[in-house]
């Protein structure tokens, strides 16, 4: 059974990042996307006195949720994000062509 949260994702365009709300704290990865539809994610970060409370991995379930309803492809180039991408194959469908993995 999933944990019910009031944790609250969103995409900060300004800032180019995907963020998750936990009360005061917010962790979020960065991203850029080009013309073609490709979204490079570049870093992901969870502050020091949020870590290992599976904020990171609601985060990226989220990210990749919305990646796969705009349609976008992936390029991860964070190295916690390959990680993820190796621990949970489902969401691999979304690696553009070209993206080295």
């Amino acid at each position: 059974m999933e944990k019910e949260t009031n944790n609250i994702f969103s995409d900060n365009e300004e800032k180019k990042r995907f963020e998750l709300q936990v009360g005061e704290i917010t962790a979020f990865v960065d991203y850029i996307i080009n013309k073609k539809g490709n979204i490079y994610l570049t870093h992901t970060e969870v502050p020091k006195e949020a870590e290992g409370q599976g904020y990171a991995k609601e985060l990226l379930e989220n990210v990749f949720q919305e990646i796969e309803n705009r349609e976008l492809e992936l390029v991860p180039i964070c190295p916690f994000v390959k990680a993820y991408l190796h621990r949970k194959p489902e969401w691999k469908k979304l690696l553009a062509d070209f993206a080295q993995f």
